[in-house]
Protein backbone atom coordinates (compact mmCIF):
# COMPACT_ATOMS: atom_id res chain seq x y z
CA UNK A 1 0.00 0.00 0.00
CA UNK A 2 1.48 3.26 -1.08
CA UNK A 3 1.09 6.71 0.47
CA UNK A 4 0.02 9.23 -2.09
CA UNK A 5 0.51 12.19 0.29
CA UNK A 6 2.69 14.86 -1.32
CA UNK A 7 5.95 15.13 0.70
CA UNK A 8 7.31 18.07 -1.27
CA UNK A 9 8.17 21.08 0.96
CA UNK A 10 5.86 24.04 0.73
CA UNK A 11 8.72 26.27 -0.33
CA UNK A 12 9.33 24.00 -3.29
CA UNK A 13 5.66 23.89 -4.14
CA UNK A 14 5.37 27.69 -3.84
CA UNK A 15 8.66 29.42 -4.77
CA UNK A 16 7.01 32.88 -4.75
CA UNK A 17 5.88 32.48 -1.15
CA UNK A 18 9.38 31.39 -0.08
CA UNK A 19 11.02 34.36 -1.77
CA UNK A 20 8.51 36.73 -0.16
CA UNK A 21 9.20 35.30 3.30
CA UNK A 22 12.98 35.59 2.90
CA UNK A 23 12.65 39.16 1.60
CA UNK A 24 10.45 40.08 4.55
CA UNK A 25 12.97 38.59 7.00
CA UNK A 26 15.88 40.44 5.42
CA UNK A 27 13.85 43.65 5.44
CA UNK A 28 13.08 43.25 9.14
CA UNK A 29 16.72 42.56 9.96
CA UNK A 30 17.79 45.63 7.99
CA UNK A 31 15.23 47.83 9.76
CA UNK A 32 16.34 46.41 13.14
CA UNK A 33 19.97 47.19 12.35
CA UNK A 34 19.11 50.73 11.27
CA UNK A 35 16.99 51.25 14.39
CA UNK A 36 19.82 49.99 16.59
CA UNK A 37 22.29 52.30 14.87
CA UNK A 38 19.99 55.26 15.37
CA UNK A 39 19.52 54.36 19.02
CA UNK A 40 23.28 54.03 19.53
CA UNK A 41 23.84 57.33 17.73
CA UNK A 42 21.28 59.09 19.95
CA UNK A 43 22.89 57.69 23.10
CA UNK A 44 26.31 58.71 21.82
CA UNK A 45 25.11 62.27 21.21
CA UNK A 46 23.47 62.33 24.65
CA UNK A 47 26.63 61.23 26.45
CA UNK A 48 28.79 63.66 24.48
CA UNK A 49 26.47 66.53 25.37
CA UNK A 50 26.34 65.37 28.98
CA UNK A 51 30.12 65.27 29.36
CA UNK A 52 30.53 68.56 27.51
CA UNK A 53 28.03 70.20 29.87
CA UNK A 54 29.79 68.61 32.83
CA UNK A 55 33.17 69.95 31.75
CA UNK A 56 31.73 73.42 31.16
CA UNK A 57 30.18 73.34 34.63
CA UNK A 58 33.53 72.35 36.16
CA UNK A 59 35.23 75.18 34.31
CA UNK A 60 32.64 77.69 35.53
CA UNK A 61 32.98 76.47 39.13
CA UNK A 62 36.75 76.49 38.88
CA UNK A 63 36.81 80.11 37.75
CA UNK A 64 34.01 81.34 40.01
CA UNK A 65 36.33 82.48 42.79
CA UNK A 66 38.63 84.16 40.32
CA UNK A 67 35.78 86.06 38.69
CA UNK A 68 34.27 87.05 42.02
CA UNK A 69 37.51 88.56 43.32
CA UNK A 70 39.48 89.77 40.33
CA UNK A 71 36.48 91.05 38.45
CA UNK A 72 35.60 93.62 41.09
CA UNK A 73 35.52 97.11 39.71
CA UNK A 74 34.89 98.88 43.03
CA UNK A 75 37.65 99.84 45.46
CA UNK A 76 38.49 97.00 47.81
CA UNK A 77 40.94 95.67 50.35
CA UNK A 78 42.65 92.62 48.91
CA UNK A 79 43.12 89.59 51.15
CA UNK A 80 45.61 86.75 50.71
CA UNK A 81 45.79 83.78 53.08
CA UNK A 82 48.99 82.20 54.35
CA UNK A 83 47.44 79.14 56.00
CA UNK A 84 49.08 75.97 57.32
CA UNK A 85 52.57 74.57 56.99
CA UNK A 86 54.84 76.44 54.61
CA UNK A 87 56.37 73.94 52.22
CA UNK A 88 56.89 73.52 48.50
CA UNK A 89 53.95 71.12 48.12
CA UNK A 90 51.42 72.76 50.43
CA UNK A 91 48.76 75.39 49.80
CA UNK A 92 51.02 77.78 51.73
CA UNK A 93 53.90 77.30 49.30
CA UNK A 94 55.78 80.34 48.09
CA UNK A 95 54.38 79.88 44.58
CA UNK A 96 50.78 79.95 45.81
CA UNK A 97 51.18 82.83 48.25
CA UNK A 98 53.18 84.91 45.78
CA UNK A 99 50.60 84.28 43.04
CA UNK A 100 47.90 85.65 45.31
CA UNK A 101 49.97 88.67 46.33
CA UNK A 102 50.84 89.57 42.75
CA UNK A 103 47.22 89.35 41.66
CA UNK A 104 46.17 91.50 44.60
CA UNK A 105 48.69 94.25 43.85
CA UNK A 106 48.03 94.16 40.12
CA UNK A 107 44.31 94.77 40.55
CA UNK A 108 43.58 98.41 39.70
CA UNK A 109 40.88 98.53 42.41
CA UNK A 110 43.10 97.38 45.27
CA UNK A 111 43.58 100.05 47.92
CA UNK A 112 45.49 97.93 50.41
CA UNK A 113 46.55 94.31 50.90
CA UNK A 114 46.13 92.14 53.99
CA UNK A 115 48.16 88.97 54.35
CA UNK A 116 46.24 86.77 56.79
CA UNK A 117 48.86 84.65 58.54
CA UNK A 118 47.94 81.50 60.41
CA UNK A 119 50.86 79.07 60.26
CA UNK A 120 53.32 77.24 62.53
CA UNK A 121 56.08 77.88 59.99
CA UNK A 122 57.95 75.50 57.75
CA UNK A 123 60.63 75.72 55.07
CA UNK A 124 63.07 78.63 55.51
CA UNK A 125 63.56 78.69 51.74
CA UNK A 126 59.85 79.05 50.98
CA UNK A 127 59.51 81.64 53.75
CA UNK A 128 62.43 83.59 52.32
CA UNK A 129 60.83 83.61 48.86
CA UNK A 130 57.64 85.11 50.29
CA UNK A 131 59.56 87.71 52.29
CA UNK A 132 61.58 88.74 49.24
CA UNK A 133 58.45 89.06 47.10
CA UNK A 134 56.66 91.19 49.71
CA UNK A 135 59.57 93.63 49.73
CA UNK A 136 59.65 93.70 45.93
CA UNK A 137 55.91 94.37 45.64
CA UNK A 138 56.03 97.08 48.29
CA UNK A 139 58.77 98.83 46.31
CA UNK A 140 56.94 98.42 43.00
CA UNK A 141 53.58 99.62 44.37
CA UNK A 142 54.56 102.18 47.04
CA UNK A 143 51.02 103.60 47.28
CA UNK A 144 49.50 100.22 48.22
CA UNK A 145 50.27 99.21 51.82
CA UNK A 146 50.59 95.58 52.88
CA UNK A 147 49.61 94.60 56.40
CA UNK A 148 49.96 91.19 58.02
CA UNK A 149 47.15 90.06 60.33
CA UNK A 150 48.01 87.12 62.59
CA UNK A 151 45.32 84.55 63.39
CA UNK A 152 45.92 81.78 65.91
CA UNK A 153 49.63 81.51 65.20
CA UNK A 154 52.46 83.08 63.26
CA UNK A 155 55.58 81.22 64.30
CA UNK A 156 59.01 80.48 62.90
CA UNK A 157 58.90 80.52 59.08
CA UNK A 158 55.55 82.28 59.10
CA UNK A 159 57.04 85.23 60.98
CA UNK A 160 60.05 85.08 58.65
CA UNK A 161 57.65 85.61 55.73
CA UNK A 162 55.51 88.42 57.20
CA UNK A 163 58.39 90.37 58.76
CA UNK A 164 58.56 92.38 55.52
CA UNK A 165 55.01 93.76 55.90
CA UNK A 166 54.41 97.46 56.53
CA UNK A 167 52.79 96.59 59.86
CA UNK A 168 51.83 93.45 61.72
CA UNK A 169 48.56 93.09 63.62
CA UNK A 170 47.54 90.27 65.93
CA UNK A 171 45.07 89.20 68.58
CA UNK A 172 46.18 89.41 72.19
CA UNK A 173 45.98 85.59 72.38
CA UNK A 174 47.81 84.91 69.11
CA UNK A 175 51.07 82.95 69.28
CA UNK A 176 53.96 84.90 67.74
CA UNK A 177 57.69 84.31 67.48
CA UNK A 178 59.73 81.09 67.59
CA UNK A 179 62.60 82.82 65.79
CA UNK A 180 64.92 79.86 65.49
CA UNK A 181 65.93 76.93 63.28
CA UNK A 182 65.88 73.20 63.95
CA UNK A 183 66.97 69.92 62.41
CA UNK A 184 65.58 66.80 64.03
CA UNK A 185 65.46 63.05 63.60
CA UNK A 186 65.88 59.76 65.44
CA UNK A 187 68.77 57.47 66.35
CA UNK A 188 68.37 53.68 66.28
CA UNK A 189 71.90 52.55 67.21
CA UNK A 190 71.10 51.00 70.62
CA UNK A 191 67.82 49.53 69.37
CA UNK A 192 69.65 47.80 66.49
CA UNK A 193 72.17 46.32 68.93
CA UNK A 194 69.39 44.86 71.07
CA UNK A 195 67.55 43.43 68.08
CA UNK A 196 70.75 42.17 66.47
CA UNK A 197 70.47 44.13 63.23
CA UNK A 198 73.63 45.08 61.35
CA UNK A 199 73.70 48.33 59.37
CA UNK A 200 75.48 48.01 56.01
CA UNK A 201 76.15 51.37 54.41
CA UNK A 202 78.58 51.90 51.55
CA UNK A 203 79.39 55.45 50.46
CA UNK A 204 81.75 57.28 48.15
CA UNK A 205 82.56 60.47 49.99
CA UNK A 206 83.55 60.82 53.63
CA UNK A 207 80.33 62.49 54.74
CA UNK A 208 77.81 61.02 52.28
CA UNK A 209 76.10 59.21 55.17
CA UNK A 210 75.75 62.51 57.01
CA UNK A 211 73.84 62.09 60.31
CA UNK A 212 72.80 58.55 59.41
CA UNK A 213 70.16 57.60 62.03
CA UNK A 214 71.43 53.99 62.08
CA UNK A 215 74.97 54.95 63.02
CA UNK A 216 76.51 56.87 65.94
CA UNK A 217 76.76 60.65 65.63
CA UNK A 218 80.17 61.90 64.60
CA UNK A 219 81.39 65.02 66.44
CA UNK A 220 82.64 66.61 63.23
CA UNK A 221 79.27 66.16 61.50
CA UNK A 222 77.38 67.42 64.55
CA UNK A 223 79.54 70.53 64.57
CA UNK A 224 79.00 71.08 60.85
CA UNK A 225 75.22 70.72 61.22
CA UNK A 226 75.25 73.21 64.09
CA UNK A 227 77.17 75.70 61.96
CA UNK A 228 74.64 75.23 59.17
CA UNK A 229 71.73 75.88 61.52
CA UNK A 230 73.54 78.90 62.96
CA UNK A 231 73.98 80.42 59.51
CA UNK A 232 70.29 80.02 58.64
CA UNK A 233 69.36 81.36 62.08
CA UNK A 234 71.43 84.48 61.48
CA UNK A 235 69.70 84.99 58.13
CA UNK A 236 66.36 84.79 59.98
CA UNK A 237 67.53 87.33 62.56
CA UNK A 238 68.74 89.73 59.87
CA UNK A 239 65.39 89.50 58.05
CA UNK A 240 63.48 90.30 61.26
CA UNK A 241 65.74 93.24 62.09
CA UNK A 242 65.46 94.58 58.54
CA UNK A 243 61.69 94.23 58.45
CA UNK A 244 60.87 95.53 61.91
CA UNK A 245 63.47 98.28 62.02
CA UNK A 246 63.30 100.68 64.96
CA UNK A 247 60.05 99.15 66.21
CA UNK A 248 61.97 96.10 67.43
CA UNK A 249 62.87 96.07 71.14
CA UNK A 250 65.39 93.25 71.31
CA UNK A 251 65.70 91.09 74.40
CA UNK A 252 68.05 88.22 75.21
CA UNK A 253 65.29 85.70 74.48
CA UNK A 254 63.91 87.25 71.32
CA UNK A 255 65.89 85.05 68.94
CA UNK A 256 66.07 81.99 71.20
CA UNK A 257 63.17 80.12 69.60
CA UNK A 258 60.67 81.08 72.30
CA UNK A 259 57.24 82.38 71.36
CA UNK A 260 54.85 84.82 72.99
CA UNK A 261 51.25 85.95 73.04
CA UNK A 262 50.26 88.75 70.71
CA UNK A 263 50.05 91.07 73.71
CA UNK A 264 53.64 90.39 74.79
CA UNK A 265 54.85 90.38 71.18
CA UNK A 266 53.53 93.91 70.78
CA UNK A 267 55.59 95.05 73.80
CA UNK A 268 58.68 93.55 72.14
CA UNK A 269 58.00 95.19 68.79
CA UNK A 270 57.29 91.94 66.97
CA UNK A 271 53.71 93.15 66.49
CA UNK A 272 52.58 96.75 65.90
CA UNK A 273 49.02 96.65 67.23
CA UNK A 274 46.00 94.52 68.02
CA UNK A 275 43.48 94.10 65.21
CA UNK A 276 41.55 91.68 63.02
CA UNK A 277 41.24 91.59 59.23
CA UNK A 278 37.98 93.54 59.24
CA UNK A 279 39.41 96.10 61.68
CA UNK A 280 42.50 96.73 59.55
CA UNK A 281 40.41 97.00 56.37
CA UNK A 282 37.90 99.37 57.96
CA UNK A 283 40.00 101.47 60.32
CA UNK A 284 43.51 101.39 58.84
CA UNK A 285 43.09 100.99 55.07
CA UNK A 286 39.71 102.71 55.04
CA UNK A 287 37.96 100.31 52.64
CA UNK A 288 35.81 97.71 54.36
CA UNK A 289 34.95 95.70 51.24
CA UNK A 290 37.19 92.64 51.01
CA UNK A 291 38.28 90.80 47.88
CA UNK A 292 39.92 87.40 48.35
CA UNK A 293 42.90 86.86 46.06
CA UNK A 294 44.13 83.69 47.75
CA UNK A 295 45.30 81.12 45.25
CA UNK A 296 43.21 77.96 45.49
CA UNK A 297 43.77 74.94 43.34
CA UNK A 298 40.73 74.45 41.11
CA UNK A 299 39.35 71.24 39.70
CA UNK A 300 41.16 71.58 36.39
CA UNK A 301 44.50 72.31 38.07
CA UNK A 302 44.08 69.30 40.33
CA UNK A 303 43.16 67.08 37.39
CA UNK A 304 46.11 68.35 35.34
CA UNK A 305 48.51 67.81 38.25
CA UNK A 306 47.31 64.27 38.89
CA UNK A 307 47.25 63.45 35.19
CA UNK A 308 50.75 64.84 34.81
CA UNK A 309 51.99 62.84 37.78
CA UNK A 310 50.44 59.67 36.38
CA UNK A 311 52.02 60.30 32.98
CA UNK A 312 55.39 61.00 34.56
CA UNK A 313 55.20 57.80 36.58
CA UNK A 314 54.26 55.81 33.48
CA UNK A 315 57.12 57.29 31.45
CA UNK A 316 59.54 56.74 34.31
CA UNK A 317 58.53 53.09 34.60
CA UNK A 318 58.90 52.68 30.85
CA UNK A 319 62.38 54.24 30.88
CA UNK A 320 63.49 52.12 33.82
CA UNK A 321 62.21 48.97 32.16
CA UNK A 322 64.32 49.74 29.08
CA UNK A 323 67.47 50.74 30.95
CA UNK A 324 70.27 48.15 31.21
CA UNK A 325 70.90 47.01 34.76
CA UNK A 326 74.00 45.47 36.34
CA UNK A 327 72.59 42.77 38.58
Amino acid sequence: MTDDTDQTPSSARNPARSASWEHDLLERLAFAAVTEQRRARRWGIFFKLFFASYLILLLVLAQADSWSSKGLSSRHTAVVDLEGEISANSMASADNVIAGLRAAFESSSTVGVILRANSPGGSPVQSSYINDEIRRLRAKYPKIPLYAVVGDMCASGCYYAVAAADKIYANKASIVGSIGVLMNGFGFVDAMKKVGVERRLLTAGEHKGFLDPFGPMKPSETQYAQQLLGQIHQQFIDVVRQGRGKALKETKDMFSGLFWTGEDAMKMGLVDAMGSTSYVAREVIGVEELADFTYRENVLDRFARRFGAAMAQTLSSEIVSRTPSLK
